[in-house]
């Protein structure tokens, strides 16, 4: 593994999952608390028409796939307000949507096919210095926000409607969620790849909720577990030269699998 770092593309992919690990950690056990999991698969799905229109129209995959990500999360959430007895229906349209449109854009752009299947099961070659400052920003963003409105998320977390009575803006706390959420998404694709990336946001926040007594620390839990997962996925995807994301969503399946074991034969 220490030679492997001698090699500029694995040290981005290093520092890169050290950044998603964290990230991951934080916004996944939101995502898992506020019963998001199928609403973020919708938007990671969908992430997929941005990296089609920046296929197609020869833009920074990375930039463009995050703001739309963001208009698409911004249409859920204000549908969901509305109709939320509909949500599934919503969800489902954007999932379909999106990746449909994308999937059409890289078929009509002319000779490209090369880094498709990155974007779909993640690659260690596919991380780039600029893909590592977008890390850097918005890991400082999320942390930023989590610490200046951690009380506010955790009452909307738990209980919107006694949150609202005392004042706080659910609607907007609830938006806010969604976005670091397709953000955290979209950089995640890069190391796991579009269809594993829910996996890593719920595995490590599953087998955190077993051991944690408070949002904080189901955070901290999952930190660790997804920077584990994350190193040792990386240690075995450049070993014997497979894809990096189902290398780590393995290494979470395994652990995940055991501890529902070792809570099966614990439990009284």
């Amino acid at each position: 593994m220490l030679e492997s770092l001698s090699y500029t593309f694995m040290q981005n992919a290093l520092i890169s999952g050290v950044l998603i690990g964290i990230i991951s950690g934080i916004i996944g056990s939101l995502i898992v608390v506020n019963k998001m999991v199928f609403l973020s698969g919708g938007i990671a799905h969908s992430a997929y028409g941005g990296i089609g229109i920046a296929i197609f129209f020869g833009l920074p995959i990375l930039l463009c796939t995050s703001i739309f990500s963001i208009f698409i999360t911004i249409i859920i959430a204000i549908l969901s307000y509305k109709q939320r007895g509909n949500l599934d229906v919503i969800i489902g349209l954007t999932w379909a949507l999106g990746m449909s449109f994308g999937i059409l854009l890289v078929d009509l752009t002319p000779g490209y096919n090369t880094d498709l299947m990155s974007y779909l099961f993640g690659s260690l070659l596919a991380v780039s210095n600029d893909d590592i400052i977008f890390m850097i920003t918005l890991l400082v963003f999320v942390l930023l926000t989590i610490s200046v409105l951690y009380r506010d998320i955790l009452s909307v977390s738990y209980d919107s409607e006694y949150a609202t009575l005392r004042g706080v803006k659910s609607r907007l706390i609830y938006t806010l969620i969604l976005i670091l959420s397709s953000l955290t998404i979209v950089i995640s694709i890069k190391i796991v790849g579009l269809i594993l990336v829910i996996a890593l946001l719920t595995i490590p926040i599953y087998i955190a909720q077993k051991f944690a007594n408070s949002l904080f620390s189901m955070m901290l839990i999952s930190i660790f577990l997804s920077l584990s997962f994350i190193i040792i996925g990386l240690y075995i995807s450049y070993t014997y030269d497979l894809s990096s994301g189902p290398s780590i969503i393995l290494v979470g399946s395994i652990v995940l699998f055991f501890v529902f074991i070792y809570k099966s034969l614990t439990k009284k």
